[in-house]
């Protein structure tokens, strides 16, 4: 146990406190969500010498985590069990413990309703959470990203609740989570953190907090400022991920590699930033955050064509993908779609990982089928699909075991998602047909040509 949770906090009288709790690594930092985000947050703060309390309502991972067991394929269970080990960390399902840390950095998902509006009742929820224990002095942070203007008017309110008011009696801040799970380059510390506050004090707590464990810290001058730049972020990728993807379709009937165009292109050294094509979009951030934007700007009365037109070139890619198949199918082996027998490779929307949130592989997979194909699919980080509220009639699908005799089944295998522990070779080796939405043929002898760029 980090505190005693009986003993009643003291308040504190001035932001100067709370920094100086900070730089003498006396404050207890506490996370609210142990996810993608909220474990690398708890590592980076862990290593810098900060206890930290993390909170996150699933008791199942809660119990687990505290046991040194790590619930991301990414994220080793060694790093768990050395920050349990050393005292310095400690999972708890018990919201009540709010009141115990001096500063709370807030990372629970923000996805997208039924008609792509946002969703935030992770958000309130936790900010409700924290209001009912809020103490003079906390330092509140959201990281989750959302619209501009999500935390001053949906959580200062929330917060407010309490009969405290921000920037007199509590701090409250956002800084968007740069997570790029899997990526061998950059770490929490690593990647610079942009941070705003509703008010000087708060932009300086929450400062201070971050620049004890990230190297470099981009203060901005509001929380809307800070808001803004993780939307126009996403929104960038998802523009120019839709315009690879739209000059794919368009090469591809002109028999040009958009892949070999790319990696040509890239080389001039100024003007030019390389995006590659895919079978569609996943992840937490790129598929989502523009919608977050479109859906604030229809409220001031503005129209977002150009984000728009971007988010359905990059949903119509599964159908693109599809129809590659299709036409492979009828060309190589003869075959309808209806009467084949295919194996989707990965399953995760991105190497390396095993996230599946918004994975393209399971639309893929349910259009296949839904067009009467039977399909399975192959991840090595997968080996079975979560239940998802989009996909729930793939809940449970278990991956097959790669295995030569069990590739040469299919009619045709199709690259989704890159892994690099996957053998490659032996795919190409022992599939009929290979359909290539990731350029893996770059990587491979194909001496029958069994290979499809799709």
């Amino acid at each position: 146990m980090l505190k005693d949770p009986s003993v009643i906090l003291p308040a504190r009288d001035s932001v100067q406190e709370l920094i100086e709790q900070i730089d003498n690594r006396q404050a207890l930092i506490g996370i609210v969500g142990l996810g993608y985000v909220g474990l690398p947050l708890m590592l980076a703060a862990v290593a810098a010498k900060f206890r930290v309390l993390g909170f996150d309502i699933n008791a199942q991972r809660v119990d687990e985590i505290n046991k040194g067991k790590s619930p991301l394929d990414h994220i080793p269970s060694t790093k768990i069990f050395a920050a349990r080990e050393g005292n310095k960390f400690e999972a708890t399902a018990d919201f009540d413990r709010l009141a115990e840390p001096d500063a709370i950095l807030v990372c629970v998902p923000t996805p997208l309703g039924q008609y792509r509006e946002p969703d935030l009742d992770f958000v309130a929820k936790s900010m409700d959470a924290i209001a009912k224990t809020l103490r003079r002095g906390q330092l509140i942070v959201l990281e989750s990203t959302s619209y501009p203007g999500t935390t001053n008017e949906l959580c200062r309110p929330i917060l407010e609740t309490s009969g405290l008011k921000s920037g007199r009696d509590f701090y409250l801040a956002f800084s968007p989570e740069r997570e790029d799970p899997g990526n061998p380059d950059f770490s929490t510390k690593s990647i610079p953190k942009v941070v705003g506050g509703d008010g000087g004090d708060a932009q300086a707590a929450a400062c201070a907090l971050y620049r004890a464990f990230v190297d470099h810290v981009v203060p901005v001058s509001s929380n809307e400022i800070a808001e803004a730049v993780k939307i126009t972020e996403n929104v960038f990728r998802a523009v120019n991920i839709a315009l690879v993807n739209e000059l794919k379709t368009v090469y591809s009937r002109m028999g040009i590699d958009i892949f070999e165009v790319i990696d040509a292109a890239k080389t001039k050294p100024f003007g030019f930033m390389p995006f590659y094509p895919g079978p569609g979009l996943g992840g937490h951030c790129i598929p989502i955050d523009p919608f977050y934007l479109t859906w604030r700007a229809r409220g001031l009365g503005i129209s977002t064509r150009f984000i728009e037109l971007a988010g359905e070139v990059n949903s119509n890619m599964p159908r693109w993908v599809i129809e590659q198949v299709v036409e492979a199918l009828d060309r190589r082996a003869g075959k309808a779609l209806s009467q084949a027998k295919l194996l989707v490779v990965g399953a995760a929307y991105k190497k390396n990982i095993d996230d599946m949130r918004e994975s393209p592989a399971l639309v893929i997979i349910e259009m296949l089928r839904q067009r009467g194909a039977d399909v399975d699919y192959y991840d090595p980080l997968v080996p079975v699909i979560p239940p998802t509220r989009e996909h729930a009639a793939l809940s449970g699908l278990k991956s097959i075991s790669f295995e030569a005799a069990s590739l040469a089944d299919y009619d045709a295998a199709i690259i989704v998602t890159d892994h690099d522990r996957i053998d490659w070779q032996a795919l190409v080796d022992y599939s009929r047909l290979v359909v290539d939405t990731r350029n893996v043929k770059k990587r491979v002898s194909d001496p029958n040509h069994k290979i499809v760029v799709a």
